[in-house]
């Protein structure tokens, strides 16, 4: 009988313990409500699969018709790349992190629990960078120059082991946003102040494909199209077709003076498509396009 009570309380000591560690383990994820402002980048990042929104105090996440925020590292993420296993990301550490600033580039793949050193730490904080969904790939525009890239248009082929000069000709205007094609890395976008501009030759070369008077504000690609958000006399989603070059405008919530700043697809269900405003608004579409519900209403979570 001795033995047996010993029996079952090791089992519960056993149980009771693996039940902490999961605790632990699920805690760096908490409901968030409230204001979401700042946001610069968002993307469905890992294997979870949430929507993320990298903002100046750490990703919020919608995932389930629920959102949620991390309970640490509350980082202020620019240049925000969701990819399969995690996302990359540069920026700036907060004040209690003993991270170097800012934070070069950076990855995760436990969702933002951890952090590894790609390139650049303590030295250069890229706010116009575009990471391969599945390649890893990066394509970025280094501002300044640092202890081994001169300023301007780089590539790594190798998740930042090395890299390549690019010459981005035919580029105009300041650039807002960089994509580079889930898996073929040929393929390369920019938003800019002159229109929304595509490479074929991984960014070699550059060829506008908005009209002269519109501003590109957001680009992103899907296997076999890239979507991009401009704005001329109004804001617009397009679709762009890689293989017939066909645009194909793409009804959206009101944006009155408004405009889209991020644009993402679910890779995991491509009926899903996410947008984020330049006025704090998020919307979501589960439907290919067909509806629209509301994420976020001026940085307030709905």
């Amino acid at each position: 009988m001795k033995k047996k009570r010993m029996g079952i309380a090791v089992l519960s000591a056993l149980l009771l313990l693996a039940g902490c560690s999961n605790d632990t383990t699920d805690s760096f994820e908490v409901p968030f409500e409230g204001e979401l402002n700042h946001v610069h980048g968002m993307g469905y990042a890992g294997e979870e699969n949430g929507l993320y929104f990298a903002s100046h105090t750490g990703p919020k996440i919608y995932r389930d018709g629920e959102w949620f925020e991390t309970a640490d590292n509350f980082y202020d993420y620019m240049g925000f790349n969701a990819v399969d296993e995690g996302f990359y990301s540069s920026g700036h550490p907060s004040a209690d992190s003993d991270l170097p600033n800012p934070l070069g580039i950076q990855r995760s793949i436990d969702d933002g629990e951890t952090l590894e050193e790609i390139a650049f730490q303590g030295e250069t904080d890229f706010h116009a960078m575009a990471v391969g969904y599945n390649s890893h790939d990066i394509f970025l525009l280094n501002p300044a120059k640092n202890s081994l890239l001169e300023a301007g248009f780089y590539k790594s082929n190798d998740k930042g082991e090395s890299w390549e000069p690019v010459k981005a000709e035919g580029l105009n205007g300041e650039v807002t946003a960089l994509a580079l094609h889930p898996t073929d890395s040929n393929f390369v976008a920019a938003a800019t102040a002159a229109g929304v501009y595509f490479s074929q030759d991984g960014g070699e070369v550059f060829e506008a494909i908005t009209a002269g008077n519109e501003t590109g504000t957001a680009v992103h690609f899907t296997e076999d199209q890239l979507y991009f958000g401009s704005y001329g006399t109004a804001a617009a989603l397009v679709k762009y077709t890689m293989e017939n070059e066909e645009l194909e405008p793409v009804d959206t919530p009101d944006l009155s003076q408004d405009a889209i700043a991020f644009i993402a697809q679910n890779p995991m269900d491509g009926m899903e498509l996410a947008i984020y405003t330049f006025e704090g608004n998020a919307y979501l579409s589960e439907d290919g396009l067909q509806t629209w519900k509301t994420l976020l209403e001026e940085g307030k979570t709905k």
